[in-house]
């Protein structure tokens, strides 16, 4: 009789937190919503925010107010957010330096970013394209290799600075295609890709908003872009995979994350409304003027491409001995 009773009491304790958390689902947002963002105000991860927060804020029918908390090459946000009360009421949107460059970068970080998080949607991503200056005398991905490795060490390429994304796609080129190229480090996007345009560097991994206007007048030659398939704002351009390394795949990437422990039936919630906001017509214009492709899949999916893109950038940095400054 006692097991019988001890068992009653289980499923009713079972049954009660159904109930409770079907109830919290139903009710979630009850006040508005933080979105942490480890860049300052007017950057890309921003704009991402703001652009898909405003149809959250009309489906969910409360604010989301970002809190920009920019310092320490984003890790300083990242932590507050993996800190956060797991109420659902703080949310954190990551980006491939957050969970990708950082984690493999930095020797010790004060927080875990696969375990400290609860991933809800992959939003938005954008390619780099592997640009060259219209004086090397290439036109393909794998004229590109055999010119540099008949003339090892001799070819330059730049960088947003060191560390950076466009850095990494530079070492997985290299390693990947076995091939000597001196990498030149600049201090953000623009000033890198104006030593491209100026003959300064041979080769960058541009982005393609920045490079996109300078091919198109003949200024810069687009040899690939970085995603596994091609690219919707460059259709004509082939991917780096194809042309000539398969498997070769290097993202700027933007996703919604919440503190660890955060329920799942909000989790879902929040899957399901951000899902809906990024495939409206509207919302994926506003993220291609910025050019980026509006994204989407379950939590389980988002979490799974953390962990790969942690272990691959790890394995690049690891094998170009590049560490975070």
């Amino acid at each position: 009789m006692r097991r019988k009773i001890l068992g009653l009491a289980c499923v009713s304790a079972l049954l009660g937190l159904h109930v409770q958390s079907a109830s919290l689902a139903q009710t979630y947002p009850t006040k508005p919503i933080r979105v942490i963002i480890a860049q300052a105000p007017g950057s890309a991860t921003d704009v991402v925010t703001r652009i898909i927060g405003n149809k959250l804020q009309e489906s969910l029918g409360q604010p989301l107010v970002i809190d920009a908390r920019p310092g320490a090459g984003g890790t300083l946000g990242t932590d507050i957010a993996a800190k956060a009360a797991p109420d659902g009421y703080t949310l954190f949107m990551a980006n491939n330096s957050t969970h990708g460059s950082n984690p493999a970068l930095y020797a010790k970080l004060p927080y875990d970013a696969v375990r400290d998080f609860s991933p809800i949607i992959f939003a938005a991503a954008t390619p780099y394209v592997l640009s060259v200056h219209p004086s090397l005398p290439v036109r393909t991905v794998k004229q590109l290799i055999a010119l540099a490795k008949s003339k090892p060490g001799q070819i330059n390429y730049a960088s947003a600075g060191n560390g950076s994304t466009h850095h990494l796609a530079g070492e997985l080129l290299k390693t990947m295609a076995g091939i000597d190229m001196v990498h030149v480090p600049y201090k953000g996007t623009t000033p890198a890709i104006s030593a491209l345009l100026g003959g300064e560097v041979s080769v960058m991994f541009a982005t393609v908003t920045g490079i996109q206007p300078h091919v198109k007048t003949g200024r810069a030659k687009a040899l690939a872009v970085t995603t596994a398939k091609r690219s919707s704002m460059m259709p004509e351009v082939p991917t780096v995979s194809e042309a000539a390394l398969p498997g070769f795949e290097m993202l700027s990437w933007f996703g919604l994350l919440a503190p660890a422990g955060t329920p799942a039936t909000i989790v879902t919630r929040m899957n399901t409304e951000t899902a809906q906001a990024l495939a409206l017509s509207d919302v994926k214009s506003a993220l291609a003027a910025q050019g980026l492709e509006a994204m989407s899949g379950t939590p389980d999916q988002f979490g799974d491409y953390i962990k790969r893109e942690i272990a691959k950038i790890t394995k690049i940095a690891k094998a170009a001995g590049v560490k975070a400054e």
